[in-house]
């Protein structure tokens, strides 16, 4: 489990940080379409936010499997000090986005991303060191708020948005699913001794909760 009386101080802290990014981002120019509707305005911000933490910590979770392959092979309880600041600044970034979505009053209609990160708030207090696998699905995240925010800025017709499809297919079955798929071998292959498999089942399949609202849409 993770120490949250040590660690409450700093996901407070990387909150604040991807607040100051979000107000950051808010002197970056939006497109004419997006400017003009108030509602597709605060959706591309949220997006541009949401798209930070997905190139950071997609990033961040390939590189502790690679500089540590144990994290792969003993998923349960391997961890070193930038896993465990992972954990940190993917939950800072979710209490962030949490609280954007409830007080500027979309909470209604963003429900399925406020009950994502709910649950990513359990798993995480739980069994957060599973959390450096389960982050392999931030890679595709980032295609996904790309088409999205081409979506919103009407452009569809593009070439870039036509690429971004196949681009997101491949991240989807290639850090997605294989994440889901690896979790439940995983976890059936050592069902018998592990402490937390609910924890890890959790950590594998709460992720496509709000992906499967708008994978398709």
């Amino acid at each position: 489990n993770l120490p949250w009386s040590k660690t409450n101080s700093s996901v407070l802290v990387i909150a604040l940080l991807f607040r100051a990014t979000h107000h950051l981002l808010r002197r970056l120019p939006l497109p004419e379409v997006v400017k003009k509707d108030e509602m597709r305005c605060w959706k591309w911000r949220n997006l541009s936010v949401s798209m930070v933490h997905s190139l950071l910590t997609g990033a961040w979770a390939l590189t502790c499997v690679l500089v540590w392959p144990e994290t792969l092979r003993n998923i349960h309880s391997y961890h070193t000090p930038l896993s465990y600041l992972l954990v940190c600044v993917s939950t800072g970034y979710f209490v962030q986005d949490a609280a954007d979505i409830i007080f500027t009053g979309h909470a209604r209609g963003s429900w399925e991303f406020l009950l994502h990160h709910a649950l990513c708030g359990f798993v995480y207090s739980n069994m957060g060191f599973v959390t450096v696998l389960a982050l392999f699905v931030e890679v595709n995240s980032v295609t996904l708020h790309m088409r999205l925010m081409l979506k919103l800025a009407n452009a569809q017709s593009t070439s870039i948005y036509q690429f971004n499809k196949f681009a997101n297919f491949f991240t989807y079955v290639t850090f997605r699913l294989s994440t889901q798929f690896y979790l439940t071998w995983y976890i059936i292959h050592n069902y018998s001794w592990l402490d937390h498999d609910l924890f890890l089942w959790c950590a594998g399949v709460k992720r496509p909760v709000p992906t499967c609202l708008v994978f398709w849409t």
